[in-house]
């Protein structure tokens, strides 16, 4: 009696899974090698001393963990939060009643609307800040439209406005897409009722919108919390925020091992934004 040899086919859930291996090992090599392996090096520096002329020495110590709670440090700490906060609520302002029209738009210019939102990000980011540079300067275009010799510029509200520019497509986008997916026949059901306009939104529309209002503050504020280049150009390095902090201490005080801290703090602060943001969203 003779055998034969049966091969066995290969297991669809197999290839899927090498598939899927082939197509994300690309990313995936990206990412670990020019972002994860860099990261990790420079988070450990943390537990290092600073050399007397900069460099690390690789003792190790929590001394830059300490330094974190100086009034100074806190201090920064505290006007980033507030900074980014003011973007976070004005881009709210501004970006929901926008995203609101956008949605009941026809078909045809909601892409126009959609694209004039996006346009800014075509153009080169330093050019956009200079710009508001000129505009906000003493004899620039806006002291000349009212007339007025007002100090705009170097100011904690020139930051804001230029944070609130460059980040508030963010918000739109995000509020735009949980717009349009809300069924019409909700609020028509509502208006049905009796509800008010007003009554609509705040029981059936704004409720049903918080994914997106939340996605939206959190892609505003992340990037407004530890941005540098906008205060250093708009507010003339006087405020200084998180972002300008942790360069300094890289590139001109050479303290690198606390630097390192301050980098790790600020990724605690965006992990837990996260986690707030997710239980949130999951609540609503």
């Amino acid at each position: 009696m003779t055998s034969q040899t049966k091969t066995r086919p290969a297991s669809p859930a197999r290839g899927r899974r090498f598939a899927a291996f082939a197509f994300l090992s690309p990313g995936l090599t990206y990412l670990i090698v020019l972002l994860l392996v860099p990261l990790a090096l420079v988070l450990s520096a943390a537990f290092f001393r600073r050399g007397r002329f900069g460099g690390i020495i690789y003792e190790f110590t929590t001394e830059n963990f300490t330094r974190l709670i100086d009034p100074l440090y806190l201090s920064v700490l505290g006007n980033s939060l507030k900074i980014a906060g003011i973007t976070t609520l004005l881009a709210l302002l501004i970006g929901y009643p926008t995203a609101y029209f956008i949605a009941q738009l026809p078909r045809n210019w909601k892409t126009i609307a959609l694209v004039a939102i996006v346009l800014p990000f075509w153009t080169n980011f330093i050019i956009r800040i200079y710009a508001w540079i000129m505009l906000l300067s003493g004899p620039g275009i806006v002291n000349s439209v009212l007339g007025t010799q007002l100090e705009l510029l170097y100011k904690d509200g020139a930051i804001v406005v230029g944070l609130l520019y460059s980040y508030l497509p963010l918000m739109v986008l995000p509020l735009y897409a949980a717009i349009e997916r809300l069924d019409p026949q909700l609020r028509e059901a509502s208006a049905n009722l009796g509800a008010s306009a007003f009554t609509t939104f705040r029981k059936v529309t704004l409720p049903l919108t918080i994914p997106g209002v939340l996605t939206g503050c959190l892609f505003v504020f992340v990037p407004s919390f530890g941005n540098f280049v906008i205060p250093d150009l708009l507010g003339g390095g006087k405020s200084i925020m998180v972002g300008n902090l942790i360069r300094t201490q890289f590139l001109q005080a050479r303290d690198e091992p606390f630097g390192a801290t301050l980098t790790l703090a600020l990724i605690a602060v965006l992990i837990v934004l996260l986690m707030v943001q997710s239980w949130a969203a999951r609540r609503a």
